[in-house]
């Protein structure tokens, strides 16, 4: 390959690698929000159990509070919980998905620099810069 050609690869292969780092911290953030959702329902109904059944308890809507059954506020709950177990575990698919991609990538800077050593000098030399 020619040094012109070399470049376009690794501008190509550096291109692919900010965009699969950015998608890999995205994807931790979600995950990182979902946990929280998930204890946080977690932890409301390990407190509603505690509660007798016939109890009626309030929720929040926006600035308001509503007088709801426990019963109500039980299952809001669980599916909160449920709808975040599935969020995550879709989100840990998605993330074992961009650890690969990106091993396949630096697989592919290796293999470029292999193939010219020189370009690993040129690219340091530009970085300095």
């Amino acid at each position: 390959m020619s040094d012109e050609a070399n470049r376009a690869a690794f501008q190509e292969i550096k291109g692919r690698m900010i965009e699969n780092t950015g998608k890999m911290k995205q994807v931790q953030n979600q995950m990182r929000n979902k946990e929280g959702e998930k204890k946080r329902a977690y932890l409301t109904l390990a407190e509603l159990r505690q509660l007798p059944d016939n109890t009626n308890t309030y929720k929040s809507i926006e600035r308001e509070f509503v007088l709801e059954p426990k019963s109500v506020l039980m299952n809001e709950q669980e599916q909160r919980l449920k709808d975040s177990e599935s969020a995550i575990a879709a989100l840990q698919a998605s993330k074992e998905y961009l650890e690969k991609q990106k091993a396949e990538v630096e697989s592919n800077l290796a293999e470029l620099l292999q193939q010219d050593p020189g370009l690993a000098q040129q690219i340091m030399s530009m970085s300095v810069m």
